[in-house]
């Protein structure tokens, strides 16, 4: 695909979402709002991880263009208030995308490919660095921008994340469940790992479990969502079957 190709498909999409938000056309398309539409995002971007778990091309290009349909949505909405449009949130991203990786950019063009490796550690401390000096990250609590939509267990995953990040593991608590310290010792009753002083199960306990599970996920370099997701998908599969 060539950019002049790209460029006009651009335009295309571009000037078809301004026609469906025009006086003469969809009513549906002309009132929605950012609000009204951000549950939207949040669908599509789960159906875009669905299609990618299946791996099929046609399904995945079908998944992004319904996920970038919101991006272009949102962009013309803000258009019309005069505040932004899409064009500015493509520069800002990519100008984005420079400023923090130096590694890349700040070196003379022909010697991109042939340029020294950076260690994945080096980087995420560098990227770190930068998103604090950035104006818009300009906070030190490490819950700043931790979306609160995001599904539990990768909310506590990125967190955790961000405390390795940080240098504070230590502060985690140690692990309370059985689950993570060897279940049941000899002579032990078969006890639920999320049960609490009484025996009894309960909300916190729980979630205590099911965070320091997250934390294990982390300290192994596996992805506790995407691990949790393609179990339930198995077990769908498995009663779908039977």
């Amino acid at each position: 695909m060539t950019h002049k190709i790209t460029h006009n498909s651009l335009n295309y999409l571009l000037e078809t979402m301004q026609a469906l938000r025009a006086p003469r056309g969809c009513p549906w398309d002309a009132e929605q709002t950012p609000e009204s539409l951000a549950p939207y995002i949040l669908e599509e971007a789960c159906e875009l991880i669905d299609a990618i778990e299946d791996g099929a091309p046609e399904l995945i290009l079908d998944e992004l263009g319904d996920l970038l349909l919101q991006v272009v949505f949102q962009a013309q909405i803000f258009k019309e208030r005069n505040q932004f449009n899409f064009h500015d949130v493509a520069n800002g991203i990519a100008n984005k995308l420079v400023r923090r990786h130096p590694h890349v950019f700040a070196r003379p063009h022909d010697s991109q490919e042939n340029g020294p490796t950076v260690q994945t550690t080096d980087l995420d401390k560098q990227w770190d660095e930068i998103k604090r000096s950035e104006a818009t990250h300009n906070k030190t609590c490490l819950a700043d921008h931790l979306p609160t939509h995001l599904p539990a267990l990768q909310r506590a995953q990125k967190l955790i994340s961000r405390i390795y990040r940080a240098g504070r593991q230590n502060e985690l608590p140690e692990a309370q469940s059985k689950l993570l310290r060897g279940q049941n010792e000899p002579g032990d009753s078969t006890e639920p790992a999320a049960s609490n002083e009484n025996g009894q199960p309960d909300e916190e306990t729980l979630g205590q479990a099911l965070f320091e599970l997250v934390k294990f996920a982390h300290d192994n370099n596996l992805d506790a969502e995407t691990a949790l997701r393609k179990t339930t998908r198995k077990a769908i599969n498995h009663l779908d079957h039977d």
